[in-house]
Protein backbone atom coordinates (compact mmCIF):
# COMPACT_ATOMS: atom_id res chain seq x y z
CA UNK A 1 0.00 0.00 0.00
CA UNK A 2 3.08 2.47 0.56
CA UNK A 3 4.37 1.92 -2.16
CA UNK A 4 1.15 2.37 -4.74
CA UNK A 5 0.74 5.67 -2.35
CA UNK A 6 5.11 6.82 -3.18
CA UNK A 7 4.27 5.81 -6.68
CA UNK A 8 1.21 8.06 -7.08
CA UNK A 9 3.10 10.70 -5.36
CA UNK A 10 6.31 10.76 -7.80
CA UNK A 11 4.37 10.64 -10.96
CA UNK A 12 1.87 13.52 -9.79
CA UNK A 13 4.99 15.56 -9.29
CA UNK A 14 6.24 14.74 -12.52
CA UNK A 15 3.27 15.78 -14.28
CA UNK A 16 3.30 18.85 -12.01
CA UNK A 17 6.73 20.22 -13.00
CA UNK A 18 6.18 20.05 -16.27
CA UNK A 19 3.14 21.67 -16.84
CA UNK A 20 4.87 24.62 -15.25
CA UNK A 21 7.81 24.44 -17.03
CA UNK A 22 5.68 25.09 -19.97
CA UNK A 23 3.68 27.95 -18.41
CA UNK A 24 7.20 29.66 -17.69
CA UNK A 25 8.10 29.42 -21.74
CA UNK A 26 5.27 30.45 -23.14
CA UNK A 27 5.17 33.53 -20.50
CA UNK A 28 8.77 34.89 -21.14
CA UNK A 29 8.81 34.08 -24.81
CA UNK A 30 5.98 36.45 -25.74
CA UNK A 31 5.75 40.19 -25.56
CA UNK A 32 4.13 41.86 -28.03
CA UNK A 33 2.27 43.84 -25.55
CA UNK A 34 4.98 45.24 -24.27
CA UNK A 35 6.73 46.62 -27.84
CA UNK A 36 6.98 50.08 -28.31
CA UNK A 37 4.55 51.33 -31.49
CA UNK A 38 7.60 52.46 -33.17
CA UNK A 39 9.20 48.96 -32.91
CA UNK A 40 9.19 47.17 -36.01
CA UNK A 41 6.06 45.04 -37.51
CA UNK A 42 6.84 41.10 -37.64
CA UNK A 43 8.00 40.10 -34.01
CA UNK A 44 6.40 37.60 -31.01
CA UNK A 45 9.07 38.59 -28.65
CA UNK A 46 12.01 41.28 -28.89
CA UNK A 47 14.80 41.62 -26.18
CA UNK A 48 16.29 44.84 -27.40
CA UNK A 49 16.15 47.07 -31.08
CA UNK A 50 19.74 48.18 -32.45
CA UNK A 51 19.14 51.22 -33.42
CA UNK A 52 21.99 51.82 -36.55
CA UNK A 53 21.19 55.77 -36.81
CA UNK A 54 22.62 56.72 -32.91
CA UNK A 55 24.36 53.50 -32.32
CA UNK A 56 21.94 52.73 -29.41
CA UNK A 57 19.82 49.64 -27.87
CA UNK A 58 16.88 49.58 -26.75
CA UNK A 59 15.40 47.22 -23.93
CA UNK A 60 11.62 46.24 -24.79
CA UNK A 61 11.03 44.86 -21.07
CA UNK A 62 12.83 47.82 -19.07
CA UNK A 63 12.20 50.78 -21.21
CA UNK A 64 15.86 51.92 -21.19
CA UNK A 65 18.38 52.49 -23.47
CA UNK A 66 22.10 51.93 -23.63
CA UNK A 67 24.52 54.04 -25.85
CA UNK A 68 28.10 54.63 -26.09
CA UNK A 69 29.20 58.16 -24.53
CA UNK A 70 32.88 58.40 -25.67
CA UNK A 71 34.46 56.50 -22.51
CA UNK A 72 31.67 53.96 -21.64
CA UNK A 73 28.28 52.45 -22.23
CA UNK A 74 25.52 54.29 -20.23
CA UNK A 75 21.44 52.55 -19.58
CA UNK A 76 19.17 55.73 -19.18
CA UNK A 77 15.69 56.51 -19.21
CA UNK A 78 15.62 58.67 -21.79
CA UNK A 79 18.08 59.44 -25.17
CA UNK A 80 20.41 61.78 -24.55
CA UNK A 81 20.21 65.31 -25.76
CA UNK A 82 21.77 65.54 -28.85
CA UNK A 83 19.56 62.64 -29.97
CA UNK A 84 16.41 64.52 -28.67
CA UNK A 85 15.17 65.30 -32.92
CA UNK A 86 16.12 61.53 -33.17
CA UNK A 87 12.32 60.24 -34.41
CA UNK A 88 11.95 56.94 -33.17
CA UNK A 89 9.37 55.99 -35.55
CA UNK A 90 11.17 56.64 -39.00
CA UNK A 91 14.56 55.02 -38.17
CA UNK A 92 15.45 51.67 -38.79
CA UNK A 93 15.22 48.75 -36.11
CA UNK A 94 17.45 45.83 -35.65
CA UNK A 95 16.04 43.11 -33.04
CA UNK A 96 18.78 41.60 -31.36
CA UNK A 97 17.43 38.75 -28.79
CA UNK A 98 21.13 39.01 -27.09
CA UNK A 99 21.72 39.92 -23.55
CA UNK A 100 24.07 42.68 -23.66
CA UNK A 101 24.17 43.39 -27.34
CA UNK A 102 26.67 46.14 -27.12
CA UNK A 103 29.47 43.83 -25.98
CA UNK A 104 29.12 42.68 -29.30
CA UNK A 105 29.00 46.73 -31.09
CA UNK A 106 31.35 45.97 -33.50
CA UNK A 107 29.49 43.27 -35.55
CA UNK A 108 25.73 45.18 -35.09
CA UNK A 109 27.81 48.19 -36.64
CA UNK A 110 29.34 46.82 -39.08
CA UNK A 111 26.52 44.68 -40.37
CA UNK A 112 23.46 47.60 -39.72
CA UNK A 113 25.55 50.17 -40.85
CA UNK A 114 23.85 50.36 -44.27
CA UNK A 115 20.78 50.96 -42.64
CA UNK A 116 21.66 54.34 -41.40
CA UNK A 117 18.93 56.94 -42.56
CA UNK A 118 16.35 54.32 -44.21
CA UNK A 119 13.01 55.13 -43.68
CA UNK A 120 11.26 52.37 -45.08
CA UNK A 121 10.36 49.82 -42.24
CA UNK A 122 6.57 49.77 -41.35
CA UNK A 123 5.76 50.05 -37.65
CA UNK A 124 3.57 49.07 -34.99
CA UNK A 125 1.98 52.14 -34.91
CA UNK A 126 0.95 52.35 -38.64
CA UNK A 127 -0.10 48.78 -38.73
CA UNK A 128 -1.81 48.78 -35.86
CA UNK A 129 -4.23 52.51 -37.66
CA UNK A 130 -4.02 50.41 -41.06
CA UNK A 131 -5.62 47.20 -39.28
CA UNK A 132 -8.36 49.19 -37.41
CA UNK A 133 -9.36 50.99 -40.34
CA UNK A 134 -9.35 47.65 -42.18
CA UNK A 135 -11.70 46.30 -39.70
CA UNK A 136 -14.26 49.88 -39.15
CA UNK A 137 -17.25 49.43 -40.70
CA UNK A 138 -17.53 53.72 -40.76
CA UNK A 139 -15.34 53.42 -43.64
CA UNK A 140 -18.28 51.47 -45.50
CA UNK A 141 -20.30 54.06 -45.24
CA UNK A 142 -18.59 57.50 -44.63
CA UNK A 143 -19.71 60.07 -47.24
CA UNK A 144 -22.92 57.60 -48.33
CA UNK A 145 -25.79 59.43 -47.89
CA UNK A 146 -28.29 56.65 -48.80
CA UNK A 147 -27.29 53.84 -46.52
CA UNK A 148 -30.51 52.16 -44.77
CA UNK A 149 -30.65 51.25 -41.00
CA UNK A 150 -32.46 48.00 -40.33
CA UNK A 151 -34.33 47.12 -37.29
CA UNK A 152 -34.58 43.93 -35.57
CA UNK A 153 -38.77 44.00 -35.86
CA UNK A 154 -38.34 44.45 -40.00
CA UNK A 155 -39.99 48.01 -40.20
Amino acid sequence: MKRLFFMSVLIASVFTFKTADAQVKLNVNVNIGTQPLWGPVGYRYVEYYYLPDINAYYHVNSKKYTYYNGKKWLTVGNLPKKYRHYNLYNGYKVVVNKERPWVNHNYYASHYDKYKGYKGQPNLKDYRRDEREKHSDHKKYKGSSNHRHYSLSGR
